[in-house]
Formats: C-alpha cells, structure tokens, sequence
C-alpha cells in the first residue's frame, strides 16, 4: 500500500493542470551532452551490460513548459493519493501513475523523438521498460528554516576547511536522497523538475571498477541525465540551498529481444503495485519470448526447405537460452505474501554495503 507520510509540497488540483498534448516541437528542447562517459571510463568491464555507455554529463532536454506541465501532473491530488510509496532506500516516491493520472508525462515517455534522443545517447535502441515505471518520482523536501540552518552550516564549514587546508567537499556527503543501490532495469534518464539555482549537492555518485567513487553533477531543471544503473551501483547525494529536489527516473530496455534482458526486480517489488507490476513484467516478457521462438522458427523452416539438416547443438543452445530467460523471469515473481513492503534488502549491490565509506573519492572532470 501507498505511504501515508507527506511532504511539504501542497498537490496540485486538477482545474490547475494545463491540458494539450505533448508536442516535440513545442516541448523538448534538447543539446547534445558536453562529455559521456563509457564504462571503460569508470574501469567497469567493456562487456558488462547492453552498451559501452556508462553515464551522460546533464543535458537539456525539455522547455520550461514541459517542466510545468510535468510538475503540474506529477503534485495532482490523484497521484499523492494513490501512488505514494516509501522505503529504507527513499522516504517519498510517486510510482505507477502516469497511464492513468498524467497523460502528458506518459506521452512524452512514449514518443518517438524522446525515445531517439535517449537512444542515441545510450548507445543502443531503447524502449520504455513498462508502463508502471512511467514514471519514479522522487521526493526530497524541508522547511525554509532547515534550508537556511544547513546553508549556513556549509558556509561555516567551508571557512574553516580553507583556514585549515583541509580538501574536498565541505559538507559529510554520507547521508543520501537515495542510498546506494543498481537499479531494477538497464537503463534509466532522471529528469530534473525543481528549481536548482540556489542548490548545492546533488550530485550522483558512481561507483567505478577499481574501487573509487566519481561523481556526475546533477542536471538543472528540465535537464537530465542518462544511465547504465543496472550494472552501476550509485546513490543520490543529497543537497544544500533549497527546499526540494523532484526527480523523475523513466526505465528503459532494448528494442531488440536478442539483447539481454537483465531486469530484476529487487528494487521495485517493495515499493509497487505487485498485480500491475507482475502483469506488465510477465506481458513484455513472453513477448521478447514470443518473438525468439518466430525468428527461431522461421530460421528452421527456410533450412528444412532448404533441404539443410537441423543443427542440433545450436536448436539446443537456443533451448536452453529461453529456459535460462524463463528460469529468472520465475524467480523475478516473488509470491506477494513473501514480499515486504517498503524494505528492500542488499541483494541488488554488486559490493558489500560496508565497503562503501571506505572508497577513495574522485570527482569526474
């Protein structure tokens, strides 16, 4: 069931939410990222995941216009009602509400321009992964007083590691918006919806193959950046100087049902509407399936008329491929009374939890 905590921010009412549909003209404005980074950049294995892509430096993306109408959608009394969740990783996200309470969020993940965009930067044709996770919203809010109190925290602290010649980053960065974690699915863009003018932090903290950490700064608003986060363990810093910080992470799998599909679903199933999730997982799943066996069986029958024998060891590999596909997808779909709500355990870390302060840091240039 949804969470019952609330936030600081008021929901929007629906005769506040524009209407129109989502038009790429109107409503992305996208450049190109500065730098993106490849996995070979953070020491990560070349064939670890889908792509050699790892991460994007932020980019623009979406008018201000969009960001509002996002927002406007995103607030609605009809999501906070209904979509609220929280857990031991993040204590308020939204999930699982667009198909049905925010139609200019779904369209704009499900448009053909938006998804080349995103394509192109990750490196490999990408999907939506499923309507569910269109899209995860998370929260992070405090008063004006909790603003101005660490705001001036920061300050005091900085003077006093300049007079001290003390390097790094002048604020304990151990207390994340999201703790550390690899996310469910191959890849994912997080969208920025707030305001960061005044913002310090924020930024998204990797962990590289040789046991460093960089970190990626966060996008400004109507920015966003794109990410390998299933093969990538990473948290969000949290931040300075403002009162909020909304982020929307849309999920995307390859097009291409040859590619692997290592969707797990550790980090979501705590935090989900598990008949809808399960429905949706299972739905693209046999249909990746469906299309194998059709171009396996077209490839068979043009042989066999062909007058070809059947190769035996390669009908065996493709058999025991799909029972490898089937096997995970099984164990994927925890019965829901063994699942419990909010509390998503270390399974999805691809180190030790107690490791994680020990790790030399490093900033990406």
């Amino acid at each position: 069931m949804p969470a019952s905590w609330k936030p600081v921010i008021e929901p929007v009412s629906a005769d506040k939410i524009a209407t129109g549909d989502f038009t790429p003209e109107k409503h992305i404005q996208y450049e190109p990222p500065s730098k993106v980074h490849t996995m070979k950049d953070l020491n990560l294995p070349e064939n670890t995941g889908i792509s050699s892509i790892a991460v994007s430096e932020p980019f623009r993306l979406f008018s201000t216009g969009a960001i509002h109408r996002m927002r406007a959608e995103v607030l609605s009394k009809d999501v906070w009602d209904n979509c609220q969740y929280s857990s031991n990783l993040a204590q308020c996200q939204l999930r699982g509400f667009a198909a049905k309470y925010a139609p200019f969020v779904y369209d704009t993940w499900k448009h053909p321009e938006t998804l080349a965009i995103i394509s192109k930067i990750a490196g490999v044709e990408l999907v939506t992964e499923m309507d569910f996770e269109i899209a995860h919203i998370n929260i992070s809010v405090k008063s004006d007083k909790q603003r101005e109190e660490e705001v001036q925290a920061f300050v005091e602290k900085k003077a006093f590691d300049e007079d001290e010649g003390i390097a790094g980053c002048p604020w304990e960065d151990n207390k994340p918006i999201v703790d550390w974690h690899t996310d469910s699915y191959p890849f994912v863009c997080v969208t920025m919806l707030s305001d960061c003018t005044s913002m310090i932090g924020g930024e998204t903290a990797l962990k590289t193959g040789n046991g460093g950490i960089v970190k990626v700064r966060g996008p400004q608003m109507g920015c966003a950046v794109v990410l390998q986060g299933r093969y990538i363990e990473h948290q969000a810093l949290r931040t300075l100087g403002t009162t909020e910080r909304i982020t929307m992470v849309t999920s995307f799998r390859p097009r291409c049902p040859n590619l692997p599909d290592d969707t797990v679903l550790t980090t979501v199933r705590p935090i989900s509407n598990l008949s809808e999730l399960y429905s949706q997982y299972s739905e693209y799943r046999l249909e990746i399936l469906e299309e194998r066996v059709r171009a396996q069986l077209r490839s068979f029958r043009e042989n066999k008329r062909d007058g070809k024998k059947i190769d035996v060891k390669a009908m065996k590999d493709f058999i025991a491929r799909q029972e490898d596909f089937l096997a995970h997808m099984n164990r994927e779909m925890v019965e829901e009374e063994l699942v419990t709500m909010g509390s998503i355990d270390d399974s999805h870390l691809l180190t030790a939890k107690d490791d994680v302060g020990k790790k030399k840091r490093k900033w990406v240039a």
